[in-house]
């Protein structure tokens, strides 16, 4: 919760002598138990939904603590305010109260559209707030398109569980979409957000969200949903375009991913692996990587290896890219083959 612990204590706050300072989360929610409902509710529609659940979870932790703590506390916080500004704060109330004063109501209004820096998607920012079931029943009678831009502003994991709840067919044609979506339209932002309004869901943060979408987002899904259901869309999505699933496929494992194998696994796939495609491919690893697959070889081997790759010097990246595209085909031959296991979550890889 780097914003809410961050503004309370950070190094260079001194505890008393003899103390041990009180941890970030804590001095946080010490403060937070200090201010009125009024200014602590302010300050939570600031956080964004996680930061809220520890937070509010921390001060039930620190309700019973003593004044000298709580003198701690306010001494950090006067240390960190001599040193930070507060004229961002309600920047915007600020400005438009002096232009209405200064130049009417009318014309406050027609400056501030042209001046004032816009926030798209603000109440967008609701679907952070709602759970899976609630964004479900959102969309389920939406047209496929607008329920694959919902997906396109959410979590993996938020909108795996999402399509999961809904119906088989329309989860194949949402994976579609989010697969192929290009720039969401403002008029599809506003559609949402009707919709969010419709369901008496409004934003309880500022800001606006991103949105993204295309292959590494369904791949990023697909990675999280059960296999067979996972293996019954891309089928689906085969059928409609079999470069757009195939791209999902490539995404759904890549080479920095074969950390994830075990050593055995590993090894497994190693030792069939030629060195002409090892040394490329290693030579563009991470060195967590490089140094796992060296250690499920032999010394020997790990040794000519790592000789020949800094023998070779720099190397084409269209080479790396190649090389790696060979190893990660060449797991995936081996896991349908049933000679390894690949993916997360103990499933393996479709």
């Amino acid at each position: 919760m780097p914003d809410a612990t961050d503004t309370v204590m950070e190094d260079g706050a001194a505890a008393p002598e003899g103390r041990r300072p009180i941890p970030g989360q804590q001095a946080a929610a010490i403060l937070m138990l200090l201010f009125s409902e009024e200014q602590a509710a302010e300050i939570l529609t600031r956080l964004e939904p996680e930061e809220v659940r520890q937070l509010s979870e921390m001060m039930y932790t620190v309700a019973d603590i003593g004044a000298e703590d709580i003198n701690e506390v306010l001494d950090m916080f006067i240390d960190k305010a001599r040193n930070r500004t507060m004229l961002g704060y309600k920047a915007e109330v600020q400005i438009e109260g002096m232009l209405k004063r200064a130049l009417g109501d009318r014309r406050a209004e027609t400056m501030l559209t042209k001046i004032a820096p816009k926030k798209p998607g603000g109440g967008i920012e609701a679907l952070k707030w709602m759970d899976p079931v609630e964004i479900a029943l959102l969309v389920e009678h939406e047209h496929p398109q607008i329920a694959a831009v919902v997906l396109s502003f959410l979590k993996p994991e938020v909108a795996a569980n999402v399509l999961q709840l809904l119906p088989p067919e329309a989860q194949e044609d949402v994976v579609f979409r989010l697969a192929t979506l290009g720039p969401v339209s403002q008029d599809a932002i506003e559609t949402i957000e009707a919709l969010l309004v419709s369901q008496g869901a409004t934003s309880r943060g500022g800001g606006g969200s991103s949105s993204s979408g295309g292959t590494s987002d369904a791949a990023a899904i697909m990675n999280i949903i059960n296999k067979r259901e996972s293996q019954r869309i891309i089928k689906a999505v085969t059928k409609r375009d079999k470069d757009i699933a195939r791209r999902i496929e490539d995404e759904m494992f890549v080479f920095a991913d074969l950390i994830r194998l075990d050593a055995k696994d590993l090894g497994t796939l190693v030792r069939s692996i030629e060195s002409k495609l090892l040394v490329p491919a290693l030579k563009g690893a991470e060195d967590k990587l490089r140094d796992k697959m060296f250690g499920c070889m032999s010394s020997r081997a790990a040794q000519s290896i790592a000789d020949e790759i800094a023998d070779r010097g720099p190397m084409p990246m269209s080479e790396v890219i190649e090389a790696q595209r060979a190893v990660v085909q060449a797991a995936k031959r081996m896991a349908d083959a049933g000679d390894i296991v690949i993916g997360g979550g103990g499933d393996e890889y479709v």
